[in-house]
């Protein structure tokens, strides 16, 4: 059974807080899908974990309306980023080529994918505002079905929670990935990241690839 690959440079493998393998990736049940905060799951309507398929780690996005459900966060548990050079995502969305995605908080904005990691220790408000780094805003991938690659540079401009770049905060941006806890993805739209997307009808997501280098 085919499943997403997690590979990473020797620098830091060890720091991977999920097992490594040669081409093969932690579980379907290993991504958390959330976030969870106090107790109540933002991505509403959304199983915890994905399901594992013949394509890989898969979750079928709430449909038809806001009120079926949204889902917000995609991330897998890890040690640190410090070394890493980039993180690339492939992934795969299966739909009519009618079905739209709504972001469900913007949803005269695009709905969109970002590249995602988060610092240990984030409360999940303006305490710890810059624990929380989000893609640059011109590298977002609109969701669409087909078959699709991210490839971002951490040496690039990202975007903290409450939308300082990179070069604005640089030390916090090294401390984030050095105390990183989490790394993945999440959906919404360009000035609302993770806030949320649903599809218009059916419409699968399937992670091929996730790396670490």
């Amino acid at each position: 059974m085919k499943k997403f690959v997690i590979a990473v440079s020797a620098a830091i493998a060890a720091c991977i807080a999920v097992p490594v393998f040669a081409g093969v990736g932690p579980a379907a049940d290993e991504w958390d899908i959330g976030p969870v905060i106090k107790g109540r799951n933002y991505s509403v309507n959304m199983p915890r974990t994905m399901l594992e398929t013949p394509r890989g780690p898969s979750f079928d996005f709430p449909h038809s309306t806001k009120d079926a459900g949204h889902v917000h966060y995609v991330t897998v548990p890890i040690r640190s980023l410090a070394g890493a050079r980039r993180i690339i995502l492939t992934y795969r969305i299966d739909a009519d080529r009618n079905v739209r995605f709504v972001s469900q908080e913007r949803p005269h904005e695009p709905a969109a994918l970002s590249l995602y990691f988060q610092r240990a220790g984030d409360r999940w408000n303006k305490r710890t505002p810059h624990y929380r780094w989000y893609a640059p805003g011109n590298r977002l991938s609109f969701l669409a079905p087909g078959r699709h690659t991210v490839a971002i540079d951490l040496d690039e401009e990202w975007i903290s929670m409450m939308g300082a770049r990179t070069w604005e905060q640089p030390a916090s941006f090294e401390r984030a990935k050095e105390e990183a806890a989490r790394v993945g993805f999440v959906f919404g739209s360009n000035t609302l990241r993770g806030h949320g997307v649903y599809a218009t009808g059916p419409a699968r997501f399937t992670v091929e690839r996730f790396e670490i280098e």
